[in-house]
């Protein structure tokens, strides 16, 4: 598919949730681009892909690059079975209005604890009491995940003795343990695609704090328990020898039935508002479709164009 306009390609609410490569050579293919594996020619569906993780043994040409880019498709490079993130691309979002609107939350002590709250009610589907501390609230959303990894325990036949494993010998792990790495790895994948995606800081954590991937983390933990988790306890159920293929591909079909990119698009203006400002002095898609063109210039009194000559303006 060759991408001459943006408005074209699937917007990430609509987009395929993510898919996982190893041992492969990715490469422009026509207009569009494939993936080479031992097992012969894979198309991928770049114009309504929303991330595409990069495990190991992967190269990708400079061409594919260019063409998952002007697709909106976020590249992310991760560890074996996708479980350790290094690195991630950059997606098409050119407006800093959302990111702003983060910050203004994100800098006020009052509205990053109202945010914090809203946060833990998203999780509890239910309002926190005004009187509940953090600490306290804290401790409610840790005995709510022990009772949800109790049940799902039980509703699976799975055997639970808690979260633990070791990345240095990720193979003595027991299988629930190292399918909730895979299913938790591709759900922070794809909720750091949406941040990119819809023009949001991935660092700027609310609940979690002091990492790269903080908000990511906070997001997550909204969906956990409906998507990533009970995929593991699923797959783990399930006795596939490729436990963590199995969980991913579970992970993909909850997330489709959760419509989780959609949710991810309503939990961000749930925090922070519409985007109705972006882009207010700008005029056609070449905003959208030029990096090079500058935004606008703040003024007190309200912006103003970036990219004229204002020398006359009070000289």
């Amino acid at each position: 598919m060759a991408v001459s306009n943006l408005k074209t390609l699937a917007r990430y609410t609509d987009s395929v949730s993510f898919l996982y490569l190893e041992h492969a050579v990715i490469e422009k293919d026509n207009q569009s681009v494939a993936a080479f594996t031992a097992d012969g020619r894979i198309s991928l569906p770049v114009a309504n892909l929303s991330v595409l993780m990069l495990g190991p043994g992967t190269r990708v040409t400079h061409a594919a690059v260019s063409v998952l880019a002007s697709s909106g498709c976020l590249l992310v490079w991760v560890g074996e079975e996708g479980l350790r993130h290094y690195a991630s691309g950059q997606q098409k979002t050119r407006s800093s209005a959302p990111l702003e609107r983060q910050c203004l939350v994100w800098s006020d002590p009052g509205k990053r604890m109202q945010t914090v709250r809203r946060l833990y009610e998203m999780r509890f589907k239910e309002p926190v009491p005004a009187s509940l501390t953090l600490q306290q609230i804290r401790g409610r959303e840790g005995a709510r995940v022990r009772d949800a990894y109790r049940d799902l325990s039980q509703r699976f036949g799975v055997e639970w003795s808690g979260r633990v494993y070791q990345v240095g010998d990720w193979k003595a792990a027991d299988p629930v343990n190292r399918a909730m790495s895979a299913t938790n790895a591709a759900l922070y994948a794809v909720v750091l695609a949406g941040l990119h995606s819809l023009g949001y800081s991935p660092g700027l954590g609310f609940i979690h704090t002091g990492k790269q991937l903080s908000f990511v983390y906070d997001l997550a933990d909204v969906f956990k328990m409906e998507t990533s988790v009970p995929a593991a306890f699923e797959a783990a159920a399930s006795g596939a020898s490729k436990i963590e293929a199995r969980a991913r591909a579970i992970f993909r079909t909850r997330a489709a039935e959760h419509r989780l990119l959609d949710r991810i698009n309503s939990t961000l203006t749930a925090l922070f508002g519409k985007d109705d400002q972006a882009n207010q002095y700008i005029e056609g898609d070449d905003f959208d479709m030029n990096a090079a063109i500058p935004g606008s210039l703040w003024d007190p009194a309200g912006n103003v164009s970036g990219g004229s000559q204002h020398a006359g303006d009070d000289t």
